[in-house]
């Protein structure tokens, strides 16, 4: 998925800085889990997980990829003679075969199509062009043939959730944006004129446990008691709600109250204090100060509005800190070549070693 400040190309760094600590398994906390690429890499070499998110879409990808731990087996929904003949292929596993039925529905005129798509909001104040009208269509009906089937048992917990992060995993490969859901293109996206089709995600089998929570992380501070404590919060001012609102919507598909030309629903509840220098500073010093670990390790970024003196400043009260710098391209560069420091931006890894 196109994330904002999304580490999937920084994630051998961050696991080379975690050894440097001589710790190669044991508990692992990602504060700001987002995608959860971070605390599911971490999954698959061997430690156990704990990650949070403000954003609810986030905790669905958390639960799906990681506090599941199995393969899923669909009981209920496979042995449905409506779900076997829709079988496209002899060796489909359970959630492709579930995924088989989805992808065959009709679909359906409800909240997505409605306020999401040219066709359903013609008329309308604002016309908005996010997905094409039958895609619109076939994204609500899926969706609500899987809270039918939650609410009815058809499915466990943890399948409802992997459904849903399929679900959420597929929309940005159909959806009219350049990266966010901030605003939509004026014209399509040749991917957005595809078909929809909702897509398996891996699972991420393990040994230990995991668990996930749907929280301000900093409200969990006294709760946390881990080895490693990974911080990546937002770097400037840009809250993350506003820029995914139409993952959340899809992933809550709760009708809430939309508003403007993109129909952004209300994200009070939802903002990051890591978004104001001066919050964000007095922020990281409580984590650093009231959490129990061995080591914190804040990702930032060379252009972030917390200044580095002032992060060094604050996590040098509670022990040794050591700052690894990384250079990698911009994901849109403005230099133009004109300048290499234009060009490449740094990831700051500040590792602390708590007193």
């Amino acid at each position: 998925m196109r994330f904002i400040g999304n580490k999937e190309k920084l994630l051998e760094n961050i696991y080379q800085v975690v050894l440097s600590t001589g710790i190669t398994e044991g508990s692992f906390f990602d504060f700001f889990s987002g995608t959860s690429n971070v605390g599911r890499y971490f999954k698959e070499k061997g430690f156990s997980v704990q990650s949070s998110d403000l954003l609810f879409f986030s905790y669905v990808l958390q639960r799906a990829y990681i506090q599941n731990n199995k393969e899923p087996q669909f009981e209920k929904i496979t042995s449905l003679s409506e779900v076997q003949k829709i079988q496209k292929a002899l060796f489909q596993t359970p959630l492709e075969q579930v995924l088989s039925f989805l992808n065959n529905l009709d679909g359906v005129d409800c909240f997505i199509y409605e306020n999401y798509t040219e066709e359903g909001t013609a008329g309308k104040e604002f016309i908005r062009k996010f997905f094409i009208g039958e895609n619109g269509k076939k994204i609500d009906a899926i969706r609500q043939k899987i809270e039918e089937w939650f609410t009815k048992k058809m499915i466990t917990e943890d399948e409802y959730y992997i459904l849903l992060a399929c679900l959420i995993e597929s929309v940005p490969f159909y959806a009219n944006i350049s990266g966010v859901y901030a605003a939509f293109l004026k014209n399509y996206d040749p991917r957005a004129l595809k078909p929809f089709e909702i897509r398996p995600i891996k699972i991420y089998p393990s040994k230990h446990e995991h668990k996930v929570y749907n929280k301000n992380s900093v409200e969990l501070i006294e709760e946390i008691d881990v080895d490693i404590l990974y911080l990546d919060p937002p770097y400037n001012a840009r809250q993350y709600a506003p820029n995914y609102h139409l993952l959340e919507t899809i992933a809550k598909y709760d009708n809430p109250k939309i508003k403007g030309i993109t129909g952004m629903r209300d994200y009070k509840e939802q903002k990051s204090d890591f978004c104001n220098a001066k919050l964000g500073i007095e922020k990281l010093e409580e984590i650093a100060k009231k959490a129990k670990y061995q080591y914190l390790l804040l990702s930032y970024n060379s252009e972030g509005i917390m200044p580095q003196g002032e992060i060094m400043r604050v996590l040098s009260k509670f022990g040794n800190v050591e700052l690894k710098e990384i250079d990698y391209l911009r994901f849109k560069s403005n230099s133009n070549g004109d300048s290499a420091h234009k060009k490449y931006i740094q990831e700051q890894i500040y590792l602390l070693h708590r007193k």
